[in-house]
C-alpha cells in the first residue's frame, strides 16, 4: 500500500488555533484536548492507512475539520444521539464527538484497520464514542441504536435502498446530514431536504440536511 501524506507537527497552542480559525463556535478547552489527540493520531497513522489523500493535506484544517465542524450551527441540544456511517478517519462523527461531548456517537466503518483507528483515538481522548466494524447495508447491522436523531454521511455514497432502511430508524424530529459533491444522492421518499450549507472554499460542496417527509 502506497504511504499516505505527512501531516505538519503542530504543538498544543498551534492546534488551538487552527482549530479555533475553523470553527463556528468557540470550542472548550475539553473539545481543543480530545481534537488534538484526534490530529496527533491522524498525522501518525495516515503513513499507513491513507486516511486522508495527498490532495487535502495542506488544507486538512480546512477541508476536514472545518467541513465537520460547520454542521455545529444545525446541531439541536435536544438531540442526544449522532450516528456516523462510513467514519474513515473520524470525519464528521469523531470530530462532532469531540466538539459536543454531551452527544452519544456511533462510529461505524468496514475496514478494520481504520476501525482500529478509531478505537484507539476515541478511548484515548476519552470521547463517549462506540465504534462498530460493520458495512451499513440492507439489512441494516442489527447493532445500530434503535432510535438516533443525527446520521451523517461523508465521502460515502449509500443507496435510496439503504437510506429508507436508515430513516425507520430515525427519531421524528431529527435529520440525516449528507457531504455532498457535484453527484446527487438519491434520496428515498420518505426523506426530504430542508436545507443546504454551501461549504468555504468551493462551488460544488454542501451539506444537505433531510427530514423525514410528513
Amino acid at each position: 500500500m502506497k504511504a499516505g501524506p505527512a501531516l505538519a507537527p503542530l504543538n498544543s497552542q498551534e492546534l488551538a488555533q487552527a482549530f479555533a480559525r475553523v470553527s463556528p463556535f468557540p470550542l472548550g478547552e475539553e473539545s481543543l484536548a480530545a481534537l488534538s489527540v484526534h490530529y496527533r493520531a491522524l498525522r501518525r497513522w495516515n503513513r499507513s492507512l491513507s486516511l486522508i489523500g495527498p490532495g487535502t493535506v495542506a488544507a486538512v484544517f480546512e477541508r476536514h475539520y472545518g467541513e465537520a465542524l460547520a454542521l455545529l450551527p444545525w446541531i439541536d441540544r435536544n438531540w442526544s444521539r449522532l450516528v456516523d456511517v462510513g467514519s474513515g478517519g473520524g470525519f464528521p462523527g469523531l470530530i462532532l464527538s469531540a466538539a459536543v461531548p454531551s452527544l452519544e456517537v456511533t462510529l461505524v466503518e468496514p475496514r478494520e484497520r481504520k476501525w482500529a483507528f478509531l478505537q484507539s483515538v476515541a478511548r484515548k481522548a476519552a470521547l463517549p464514542c462506540r465504534c462498530l466494524n460493520a458495512r451499513v447495508d440492507d439489512p441494516l447491522p442489527s447493532d445500530l441504536p434503535e432510535q438516533f436523531d443525527i446520521l451523517t454521511v461523508r465521502a460515502l455514497k449509500l443507496s435510496a435502498v439503504v437510506l429508507e432502511s436508515l430513516a425507520r430508524h430515525l427519531a421524528p424530529d431529527g435529520r440525516f446530514f449528507l457531504w455532498v459533491g457535484q453527484e446527487e444522492p438519491s434520496l428515498p421518499d420518505c426523506l426530504v431536504v430542508d436545507r443546504e450549507l454551501r461549504l468555504q472554499g468551493s462551488e460544488c460542496r454542501r451539506i444537505r440536511s433531510c427530514r423525514l417527509a410528513q
